[in-house]
Parts: C-alpha cells; structure tokens; sequence
C-alpha cells in the first residue's frame, strides 16, 4: 500500500499569511503534496496584522518558491478559513505545528473550525525539526538586523527565491 499519486483522491487547502514563505512552510506543502492529490496554499488576508508583502507579492513569492509541485495552487482569501477550503472544493484544512505552542493555539483554531463547520477536518503536520524554530517575525529580524552576507544568512530560513524580495523590502522599509 503505498502511497502514489495513483491511489491519491484528496485535496487540502494550507492557510497561513505567508509573509514570508519559509523553508518550513515549504516542507509542509512539499510533504503535503506527497500525500494528497491536491494542494490549494491559501494566503489568508489579516486586517489585523501590517504585512510586509502586498496580496499579489505573496502569491509571487509563494508560487515561484513553489513552482515544483505539480499539484500545488497558491490562492488569496479573505475572510474564515473554512469557508475558503469548501471554495476550493475541499474538506481538509491542513496546518503545520512547530511548539508545544502551536499545538495549544490550533487545538483551540480546530475546535472553532469544528463549530463553524463539522464538514471540514483539520489534518496537522508536525514541522520536520530543522524548521521547528522559524517564523516569519524572525525572519524578518534577521533580515533586518543581520550583518555582512545577508543573503547566506537567509538561506537556512527562507527559499532562495524569497531572499531578494525580503531583503529589498526591509531595506526599502527602513529609509
């Protein structure tokens, strides 16, 4: 029973703000996309949250870093989690945990979704452990407050293809 894209039928929708991409974010669709037949990657919009990338920049980003997934479509929404996955035409909210953290803050996030609609299943990936430490808010303290070879520093964190965006922003945001 293994498990090829041949006997593969379902499709999963990973939300998140993306701002930026990173190389967990990118695992989780990578092994996300061993599994399921179809990735939808939806880039939630927050109203709440200043974005360092504009929607269309995110989309971009997140397909060029993508690009070699096949069965991966990088999407924006707006508005609930679970109303974007049923308009994809799926039942499965896929989520990534780093932390002990993280578990607690999307137990609390399944059991709303569960609420708000018991058609939708969330599927957790666990972050592969080289990545359990990255974030987006620490990627862009880095970016900002790193010295010398920036772009080397970066690479450990964020695929090459986000690096230049991300470096060009924060120093265009901090003129």
């Amino acid at each position: 029973m293994g498990g090829t894209s041949q006997n593969m039928s379902s499709h999963a929708v990973y939300v998140g703000s993306f701002d930026p991409l990173t190389l967990g974010h990118q695992d989780i669709v990578r092994r996300a996309s061993r599994i399921f037949s179809q990735v939808t990657v939806g880039i939630g919009m927050n109203p709440d949250k200043q974005s360092l990338f504009t929607p269309e920049e995110r989309v971009n980003l997140c397909c060029s870093a993508l690009a070699e997934f096949r069965n991966v479509e990088v999407r924006t929404f707006d508005g609930l989690a679970v109303d974007f996955v049923r308009q994809c035409g799926s039942r499965i909210l896929l989520r990534g945990v780093r932390t002990l953290t993280d578990i607690d803050a999307e137990f609390t996030m399944s059991l709303t979704n569960r609420v708000l609609d018991d058609e939708i299943e969330s599927v957790f990936l666990m972050s592969a452990e080289r990545y359990a430490h990255i974030s987006s808010s620490l990627i862009k303290q880095i970016a900002r407050m790193a010295r010398g070879n920036v772009r080397e520093r970066l690479m450990d964190f964020v695929p090459a293809e986000i690096i230049d965006a991300l470096t060009d922003r924060l120093r265009t945001n901090s003129l």
